[in-house]
């Protein structure tokens, strides 16, 4: 008898510390209504902490050659509930600016929905080094907006960290609109091509 191939195990260290950062998320909405100064500084540490593990868990998955289809999954969506629910409570706060943040959002629904129909087609959008860029500016313009008014408990001024982190999320939603461009025209670049070929298949058949 054929006996069957064992399935790949789902919980493996890479996969494991995505789900932590999903886990992490109403910890850190729980932190961050906290009624004491310092648990802005608490929430911000959770973030980043949260941020950093994405790095971290590819880097594991390349270097333990543990890659799946369920960490391609999980990650990205990991990551996106981080950053959603990041913006939303600093935009209900006060702290973040709501236009960055919806252009951010939209960026993030729109080239998700681009990448889920063209892995349809078997296709692949590669990681640019903008976005990579969008994404490391994203993540410290969130950090520095959640450490707040809890700066000037470290002796830091708040309106110089509120200001700037406004400033850096206005780049990131910048830098958004600009990769976003970017994998629009590649996306339907493909699309274009896969129709072409399907038409050009179907006319060599008749």
């Amino acid at each position: 008898t054929l006996s069957m191939p064992k399935p790949a195990p789902i919980l493996t260290l890479p996969n494991i510390l995505p789900l932590i950062r999903v886990a992490a998320l109403p910890v850190l909405v729980a932190v961050f209504c906290l009624p004491f100064w310092w648990s802005d500084l608490l929430a911000a540490a959770l973030f980043l902490a949260a941020g950093l593990t994405d790095w971290l868990d590819g880097f594991l998955a390349r270097k333990l050659a543990q890659t799946s289809e369920f960490g391609r999954f999980l990650d990205p969506v990991a990551d996106k509930l981080l950053v959603a629910a990041a913006l939303i409570m600093l935009v209900a706060d006060g702290r973040a600016p709501a236009i960055a943040a919806l252009i951010i959002l939209c960026r993030e629904i729109l080239i998700s929905s681009l990448r889920e129909f063209l892995a349809r087609e078997a296709l692949k959008l590669p990681v640019t080094m903008l976005a990579k860029i969008k994404t490391a500016t994203q993540m410290l313009a969130l950090s520095v907006l959640l450490v707040g008014d809890a700066a000037t408990g470290i002796g830091l001024s708040a309106k110089l960290m509120l200001d700037g982190g406004a400033w850096l999320l206005w780049l990131a939603a910048v830098l958004s609109v600009a990769s976003g461009w970017g994998y629009a025209r590649h996306g339907i670049s493909m699309m274009l091509a896969t129709d072409k070929d399907k038409n050009s298949k179907g006319v060599a058949d008749k």
